[in-house]
Parts: C-alpha cells; sequence; structure tokens
C-alpha cells in the first residue's frame, strides 16, 4: 500500500477505537514502560508491516521477532514496545486487531497453500473482501503465500454469467473490447460448463475460470485448452475446500482461486503484556 494510503488508514483504525480520546490519557502518564504481545496459540505472522509504521506515527519504539510470513509458535513473543504508558494503552488495541486479523488470514492461507506443494498449482485470493480492507486483506493472504487475484475492476475484465447474459457472440465481444481496455489489461471469461469453456478458448481470452465445475469436466476441459490454446491460463473456481483442492490442483489447471481464505479465516489469539 502507498505510505499516504497506508498512514490515512491507520490514523482511521486509530481514531475509531481512540474517539474523543482516551480517557486513561486524563492521569497523564508518561512513564515509560515496555510491553510485548505473546502469541496464545501457533500461527503465521502478518500485519508487521502496518504495526511498525503505526508505531512510527505514535512515536513507539517496536521490535519484531518475526517478519510477515514466518511462523511463531504458543507462548512465543511476536514483537516488544518501549515508550509512554499511554501511547502504548491507547494503541493497544488497534494494534492487537490489525496483527490478529492479518495473521488469521496468512494463517488459513499457509493451510490451503501447503496443500498443493509440489503441484504446478498456484493459490489466488479473490475479491471478497470486507469494505475498505481490500488492501490489507490481500496482503495478509500474500503473507501466507497466495497470489493476488485482480484487486478491482481496473486491473482486469473478468466477465462472469451476468456480463454473458447480455453478450451473444463472445468472439466479436472479445476483439472489439480489445482497442478499448489498456494495452496489459488481461480477459478473463467465467464458463460453467464444457460448450461454454470451448467458445471462450476459441474467443482469444487471456483466463479461462473453470466455475463450479467437477474435476472430470476440468480435466476435459484442460485437455480441451492443451489441444486449442495452449496459452490461455485456466483457474478452477468454487467449492473449493482444505479437502479437496490438491484433487483440484493436480487436474491441470494453472490456479486455483478461493474467497474462503480471507471471509472464512478465524483470527489468531494474541494478548498484550506490561512488564
Amino acid at each position: 500500500m502507498h505510505k499516504i494510503l497506508l498512514d490515512d488508514f491507520l490514523k482511521e483504525v486509530l481514531r475509531e477505537d481512540i474517539g474523543r480520546g482516551d480517557l486513561y490519557m486524563r492521569m497523564q502518564n508518561d512513564i515509560e514502560v515496555e510491553a510485548y504481545i505473546v502469541a496464545k496459540e501457533s500461527g503465521i505472522l502478518s500485519g508487521k508491516t502496518y504495526v511498525e509504521r503505526l508505531c512510527e506515527l505514535l512515536k513507539i519504539d517496536c521490535q519484531f521477532t518475526f517478519d510477515d510470513g514466518v511462523g511463531f509458535k504458543k507462548e512465543e513473543k511476536i514483537v516488544t514496545f518501549e515508550g509512554k504508558m499511554s501511547e502504548i494503552l491507547s494503541a493497544e488495541r488497534t494494534i492487537l486487531n490489525l496483527l490478529e486479523h492479518s495473521s488469521g488470514i496468512a494463517t488459513l492461507t499457509r493451510k490451503y497453500v501447503q496443500k498443493i506443494e509440489g503441484t504446478n498449482c498456484i493459490l489466488l485470493d479473490t475479491r471478497k473482501t470486507r469494505p475498505l480492507l481490500r488492501d490489507f486483506e490481500k496482503y495478509s493472504a500474500r503473507n501466507g503465500g497466495a497470489v493476488n487475484h485482480r484487486l478491482g475492476l481496473d486491473d482486469c475484465l473478468m466477465l462472469k454469467d451476468t456480463h454473458l447474459t447480455r453478450i451473444l457472440a463472445l468472439n466479436k465481444f472479445v476483439k472489439d473490447i480489445c482497442s478499448k481496455i489498456p494495452f496489459t489489461a488481461k480477459i478473463e471469461v467465467e464458463c460453467e460448463n464444457i460448450l461454454q469453456a470451448k467458445e471462450a478458448l476459441e474467443s482469444g481470452i487471456d483466463i479461462l475460470m473453470c466455475d463450479n465445475m467437477d474435476i472430470e469436466t476440468i480435466k476435459n476441459v484442460v485437455k480441451m485448452r492443451n489441444a486449442m490454446a495452449p496459452n490461455v491460463l485456466l483457474e478452477a473456481s468454487g467449492n473449493i475446500t482444505l479437502e479437496n483442492i490438491r484433487e483440484y490442483a493436480e487436474s491441470g489447471v494453472d490456479a486455483i482461486s478461493s474467497g474462503a481464505i480471507i471471509h472464512q479465516a478465524v483470527w489468531v489469539d494474541l494478548s498484550m503484556k506490561i512488564d
């Protein structure tokens, strides 16, 4: 995230919790203290980039034990702080929210990534993110080992079933739209069956999404892609879980997208302590 946008985001999440002012600050307790965050369960760290910048803004010294994307175990210290007690306590919940939320996504994402290790398939996130938290949650997915899918409607043209109801000739539409979108923008088409996949492969697209297809259908799409348009990338999506993702990854697709790695992630349990 751009530094100015990051600063704006951090100031806003801090303001949300402090409101009109932390009532504890009325004690004017400016003693210097040391604090730390300890893990109450194992996980993958994420959120370091955000917390480090927040501490810079608040003039709190923080030292992380782990980098983003690195695993930690229960009872290990994640980060230590030095600064005014009033500032640390005012930022405590914001810091914990950032780390717990982000690490939860990274932790679940890593489980999915580990399931497909050794295949030629990568894991993608989706746009199923909480409003105004897309950059944050996609950053968290990256720390878990996923590759970001499109960030918004402006960096890839994806034609979903709702678009296709009004496109009478896909081949002609793709040809016409290529002169109207940026040269570097890719075109992806969502397909639910073999007939749709065949039409898409004949249309000069860049990516074909196998949406809610069973394994056997996907394998047939892979064979058809290899024969008709080997440069087209295949993405599988829909009803993919930790239990079956390996089977999808071995079907021959290039990528699997999952919204669950973000919207089904559970926050990691962390706690701040003051010595």
